[in-house]
């Protein structure tokens, strides 16, 4: 078979393009970042199986160096194991994430619910694709649309999930399933649905059926079906008006005056009308609902936003569940725990209309602090009835499209918005007042704190910085002049580190560049989310690294340099399986040219169909740096020599050796021994067996000069000279002389970073305590690279300490443990159970302000998160002072719970807590509060 230049076939049969590993990566980098500098709504994203998407990955990185340098028709025979070829992906696979191919209409498939992107599938730019389905074919092509989401902070989004609805026809009560793209208008749903039913659409009328129930009409308009509180797997109402017949009486039994419409089968048929996308990852527990609740005997629901409450006689608030809409356990958590805080519901239960501020550019014209406000009287209205917060979820969406869609977020982001959210809506400052920061500069702390204090509240009064906000003393120092900068800031809450995550142990192998040392691995403790910096530093103390020395880290894989490590490398991005090496280099000036020398051994089982033997890599790659001066071939084979010493396993005369037409250099000794020639290597690379000498004073060292890909090998001779540059690849070819003379072993098989289960307990993790959560919070420690400080006295960025300490603490302290830990490269979930204490929670010692307050705090409230990252779900506990009991929110179910099950969780992620206040702390704050509005209005107007 002729193969033609621009393709070869695999044994799959799939057709693909003759193009090196690394070109791949790069054609994808280069196209990613195009289509990332150009976002657009309409943009078409496709939808690529995780699993699939992880192998290309895999294989481009191991290979992006190892390209063949071979003609097509070589490489086609190539042995099917060959190990260049053997992790080179099938064809793409989808078939992972589709639910149900046979299902699709048009370009539409759908997909399983509960995906989570980056870890079920990824979304790659329709240029990317196109490429990936012309090297690899496969599929199927799952093409999705890019939208826009917000009215003030405008975001796009790729809508992977489209809008799934039910629309009963009142006439036969048939179902039909159609998927839109939450963005359609209403009117678009109402061409689209008499186009499907075949009716006049001045006849038709399509209601909000919301839970099978009337919740409102939808009025052909250009408001989209988000706008409209839609929600995925809901019903839609078709009624057509026969003639005569008005369309509000379609449906309804005369006796009843209600609709007449009850449970059957859902049909099988299924369309897709409208294109477009939805960023959706399903739902969290079901999109069904649970008819009954831990309360109630039959089903019942509150509409958020309309008056449709069902009660129940004599039943207390506060003990409402909020529906699930589709993975808003996360929302439904936070909000429970909000409407549980005894000053908020307060406010909110009283008229707290004249507080709102619609001028505020900051806020929301008072919609998101009005939805809340609804949500949260529905909650606290008499009765356990269930209520849907789709009204809330619209406003969330609009002012916060991160929060859009169907997607599983984070409960303490969700919070945090909120209350800042709510803050700007409800601020009581009008117009706020230009105040310029002043610097300490020795004045007593209280002072400063309680100027900064004033400041922030003549631009901030709110009902949440009422009750929700304390203060931080931060402290800098800078590590070169040692100046002091002592400020003052607001918080609304605590997010404390897990002390089990603050570290993390890495085992790195130290190589000595001048010979004097074994390689010897060194097991350091560093910052988990630090940088190569720490690692660095932690190393060199380890080592003993000298003054005239450095330390130079990389990251070696399949016996190669994969990346050099700088100060501001990410440890998460180095996995514990992964291996770590560094060189002990002297320090020297600019212009040194980098030498990479990997090692090649004889592979013994080399393929049958190649002529002679096939050297493969092995052991660790040997990196020093040279001066121009030392770039001739006689210099870099005594400088690789001079490494490889304290490998040394006899004591006999050794010397450098050079290449056949190469006499050994004068300043070198002579080995007394022949050097024997290579077994089995008669065609490798080129060379034939009279390549080798057989002269006493012939090199054991054969080094050949690669390209940046490890190919196209020229010999390296005593007189050759290399051309100063970045980095110079070596080859060192390994014959059976060396492995007599040096002991290789020190070469291979290096330690990993992190064996699993040498150091690592086997019994359960101890549980830590909340007080050694904040002492690791309030530890001194150094600013990040990427967050450095401008120090006013040198007139530069300085990685400075910073010391946080607690100044002022507010009436509702919120705790928000750090479970979740992200980086460029990895998520992660810490499922360390913290004691946490529910009553008497005493912090006073914590607080610097020597104000004479007592700290002491109970809790009330509690959001938990159950399971890992993505899939997992939040529920919460909230506590009635009323009765003093404790009742676990799991959506829409309410339950008792009791207090011995609460105090020790590995889920619970936010812990609010209230003040216990004595009736003189109640006058004072009054007293203080009347002087601080009245300074306020001074600063406001002056």
């Amino acid at each position: 078979m002729t193969i033609p230049d621009s393709q070869f076939m695999f044994e799959s049969g799939v057709s693909c393009l003759p193009v090196p590993a690394d070109e791949e990566r790069r054609i994808v980098e280069e196209l990613n970042s195009k289509v990332e500098a150009d976002l657009r709504e309409g943009n078409l994203y496709y939808v690529v199986s995780n699993r699939w998407y992880s192998s290309w990955q895999t294989y481009v990185k191991r290979n992006s160096d190892q390209y063949l340098a071979v003609k097509l028709p070589e490489l086609h025979t190539l042995n099917a194991n060959s190990s260049e070829m053997a992790d080179r992906p099938g064809p793409i696979d989808n078939g992972d994430v589709v639910l149900d191919e046979s299902s699709s209409e048009g370009d539409y498939v759908d997909l399983h619910r509960m995906l989570e992107e980056g870890k079920d599938y990824v979304l790659v730019p329709q240029e990317v694709w196109e490429k990936l389905l012309g090297w690899y074919g496969g599929g199927p092509s799952l093409p999705r649309k890019m939208i826009s989401q917000g009215c003030y902070q405008k975001s796009f989004m790729v809508e992977v999930y489209l809008l799934r609805l039910t629309l009963i026809d009142a006439r036969d009560n048939t179902h039909l399933v159609i998927r839109l793209s939450r963005k359609v208008t209403v009117e678009e749903l109402y061409q689209n649905v008499c186009a499907l039913r075949n009716v006049d659409v001045a006849k038709v009328q399509i209601w909000d059926y919301f839970n099978k129930q009337k919740f409102g009409l939808l009025v052909s308009s250009n408001k989209s079906l988000e706008e409209e509180n839609l929600q995925m797997d809901q019903h839609i109402l078709l009624e057509v008006q026969p003639d005569g017949v008005l369309p509000s009486q379609v449906g309804m039994d005369p006796a009843k005056n209600d609709l007449a419409v009850v449970a059957f089968e859902p049909s099988r048929s299924s369309v897709t009308i409208a294109g477009g996308p939805t960023t959706s990852n399903g739902n969290a527990r079901g999109f069904g609902f649970t008819q009954q609740t831990a309360f109630t005997s039959t089903s019942s629901f509150v509409e958020d936003g309309y008056d449709v409450l069902s009660e129940t006689k004599g039943d207390k608030g506060g003990l409402a569940g909020l529906q699930n809409l589709g993975n808003t356990c996360f929302m439904n958590s936070a909000i429970q725990c909000l409407v549980h805080t005894p000053p908020i519901v307060e406010y909110f239960l009283q008229d707290y209309t004249g507080d709102i501020n619609v001028n505020n550019p900051l806020g929301m014209e008072g919609e998101l602090a009005l939805a809340f406000g609804e949500l949260l009287r529905k909650l606290w209205s008499s009765g356990r009835t269930t209520v849907a917060p789709r009204a809330f979820k619209g406003k969330l969406a609009r002012f916060a499209p991160q929060f859009s869609g169907y997607n599983q977020h984070d409960s303490q982001e969700l919070l945090a918005f909120l209350l800042d959210g709510l803050h700007e809506d409800l601020n009581r400052v009008k117009q706020k007042p230009y105040l310029e920061a002043k610097d300490s500069n020795g004045r007593p702390d209280k002072e400063v704190a309680d100027e900064s204090w004033r400041y922030h509240r003549a631009r901030n009064d709110s009902i949440i910085v009422d009750v929700c906000q304390g203060q931080y003393k931060s402290t800098l120092v800078c590590p070169v002049c040692g100046k002091i900068s002592i400020t003052f800031d607001p918080f609304m809450y605590l997010t404390l580190p897990l002390p089990s995550s603050v570290t993390r142990i890495m085992t790195v192998t130290v190589f000595y560049v001048d010979g004097t040392g074994l390689p010897m691995p060194y097991t350091v403790t560093v910052p988990k989310h630090g940088c190569g910096k720490d690692l660095n530093q932690a190393l060199g103390i380890a080592c003993c690294l000298r003054t005239d020395e450095r330390l130079l880290l990389a990251e070696v894989y399949e016996h190669k340099i994969f990346q050099y490590m700088d100060d501001f490398t990410d440890l998460t991005s180095i996995k514990d399986n992964d291996c770590l090496v560094a060189y002990r280099l002297p320090n020297r000036g600019k212009g040194m040219t980098r030498l990479e020398v990997t090692s090649r051994c004889i592979d013994r089982v080399a393929p049958d169909n190649l002529k002679g033997s096939e050297r493969k890599y092995s052991g660790t790659p040997l990196v020093m740096d040279l001066d121009e001066e030392s770039l001739s071939g006689a210099r870099i084979a005594e400088a690789i020599a001079k490494m490889l010493l304290p490998l040394r396993m006899v004591c006999s005369p050794s010397g450098v050796i050079f290449h056949k037409e190469n006499n050994i250099d004068s300043s070198d000794e002579v080995s007394n021994s022949n050097h024997p020639k290579s077994e089995g290597n008669h065609e490798m690379d080129g060379l034939a067996e009279d390549d080798l000498s057989n002269d006493e004073s012939s090199p054991f060292l054969r080094l050949f000069l690669a390209d940046d890909r490890g190919s196209n090998h020229k010999p390296v001779n005593k007189d050759t000279v290399i051309r100063p540059g970045n980095i110079a690849k070596i080859l060192l070819d390994w014959t059976e002389k060396e492995h007599e003379l040096y002991d290789a072993s020190y070469l291979k098989d290096l330690p990993e970073v992190h064996k699993s289960g040498m150091s690592a307990k086997k019994n359960r993790q101890e549980a830590i305590s909340l007080f050694s959560c904040l002492d690791a919070f309030l530890k001194e420690e150094p600013l990040g690279p990427d967050d450095m400080w401008y120090c006013p006295s040198c007139k530069k960025h300085r990685q400075a300490t910073k010391k946080l300490d607690l100044w002022k603490l507010p009436d509702i302290l919120v705790v928000h443990l750090k479970r979740f830990s992200h980086s460029r490269y990895f998520k992660n979930k810490l499922n360390t159970v913290v004691n946490f204490p529910i009553h008497n929670l005493d912090l006073t010692k914590y607080v610097k302000s020597d104000d004479g307050h007592s700290y002491l705090y109970e809790m009330y409230a509690i959001s938990n998160h159950y399971g890992g990252l993505g899939g997992g779900h939040y529920t919460a506990f909230a506590k009635l002072l009323d009765d003093d009991k404790w009742y676990h929110f799991d959506d829409g179910d309410v339950s008792p719970v009791s207090e011995t099950d609460i105090g020790t969780s590995a889920a619970a992620y936010l812990l609010f807590y209230q003040r216990v206040r004595t009736k003189t702390e109640d006058a004072v704050a009054k007293s203080s509060r009347e002087s601080q509005e009245r300074a306020g209005a001074k600063l406001q107007f002056s």
